[in-house]
């Protein structure tokens, strides 16, 4: 809802202010379409030339996160750690061997099962099924501090290619203003060719031919630049069910008591999602 608030803001004070000043909107709608598939189309390309297609597919589609926000909310922060705490609690009770039936099939692991909403992120079920295989193939005999080196290149590697999505946004947003020009400087050749014409004809002409540098520097500044920087918003926050992961495994390696292990999780979560201390341990202890 906030995202077409602010977009209805963009246009309005643009479209507008135009308005009021006395312009006519009536050059601008005949012109934007042709101006719109020269700018939109070479920006497209570029884009595809410069990325790979997966990058490109996910910086699409990550106008649709900047919509929607963040994927994960309170009630999945309290259900991963819940279900890291249950793994851990099959751990202390029946060895660290009986984690195996988990972690290496986890679509049919009872556990797993009871958070189909986390159990459909690959990301999230490899972050915690690579460390725990770890412990069942070492038998629990792992130097905490490498396992915790691990888990943040793990972190590391995947935030960056997450953020390659809104790099290839601002990347099109920086090159909007110039293909703008490339439209204009077009138009201003097809007005050359009728410099015969009457005032009245090269005015609209021109007219049309600005139409293009306005679009570019708009389409750059108004829409894609803020997207960008709203979709980093949203990879950030999400990225935060990771350090969760990271935390509690760590934590337990390190032999910390349950209390400790889910503050220190609490304490990756920004406060707006953050489940309380005792909705963790009672969900914990009532498993």
């Amino acid at each position: 809802m906030f995202f077409f608030v602010g977009l209805a803001v963009v246009f309005g004070a643009v479209f507008g202010g135009y308005i009021i000043a006395g312009g006519k909107m009536a050059p601008i709608i005949k012109a934007a379409p042709f101006e719109f598939i020269i700018i939109g189309g070479a920006a497209v390309g570029a884009s595809l030339v410069s990325n790979s297609f997966p990058v490109f597919k996910a910086a699409m589609g990550g106008i649709g996160k900047c919509i929607s926000g963040p994927k994960w909310k309170q009630a999945d922060y309290l259900g991963l750690m819940v279900l890291i705490g249950k793994l851990q609690n099959v751990m202390k009770k029946e060895g660290v061997v009986a984690l195996e039936a988990h972690v290496e099939n986890p679509d049919s692991s009872p556990i797993f099962g009871e958070f189909p909403r986390l159990l459909k992120d690959h990301s999230i079920v490899q972050m915690i099924c690579d460390p725990l295989r770890l412990m069942v193939i070492s038998q629990g005999n792992l130097d905490p501090d490498a396992v915790e080196d691990a888990m943040k290149t793990a972190i590391k590697v995947h935030h960056h290619e997450e953020l390659l999505a809104p790099a290839a946004l601002t990347a099109i947003a920086g090159g909007l203003p110039a293909l703008g020009i490339v439209a204009c400087v077009l138009g201003v050749v097809k007005t050359m060719g009728a410099i015969d014409q009457p005032p009245t004809v090269l005015g609209a002409l021109i007219g049309s031919a600005l139409v293009g540098t306005m679009m570019g520097v708009f389409l750059a500044y108004g829409m894609f630049e803020p997207f960008a920087t709203r979709l980093t918003q949203v990879i950030n926050e999400d990225g935060q069910m990771l350090e969760v992961i990271k935390q509690m495994i760590v934590a337990n390696l390190k032999g910390h008591a349950q209390p400790v292990i889910i503050e220190s999780a609490r304490a990756c979560i920004s406060h707006h999602n953050q489940p309380s201390f005792s909705e963790v341990f009672d969900s914990l202890r009532g498993g």
